[in-house]
């Protein structure tokens, strides 16, 4: 199975966040391995992927702050 629009994915996370494009594309991989690996049902793996990306990257940038 492909990842959908994982492009965009990755230019809406990055350009939300501030964070480089690459990091952001990197991060999205990892975690749709992780969250696919085993899914039987994989209709809401974009939305899951982005929101957990999205978290993280918020909360690397808290401790990156302080």
């Amino acid at each position: 199975m492909t990842q959908p629009n994982v492009d965009d994915l990755v230019q809406s996370i990055a350009s939300d966040t501030g964070a480089p494009p690459e990091t952001v594309s990197r991060m999205v991989s990892q975690t749709w391995q992780a969250f696919s690996d085993g899914a039987r049902i994989t209709d809401y793996l974009p939305v899951l992927v982005t929101k957990r990306v999205r978290e993280d990257l918020r909360s690397q940038s808290r401790h990156n702050h302080h």
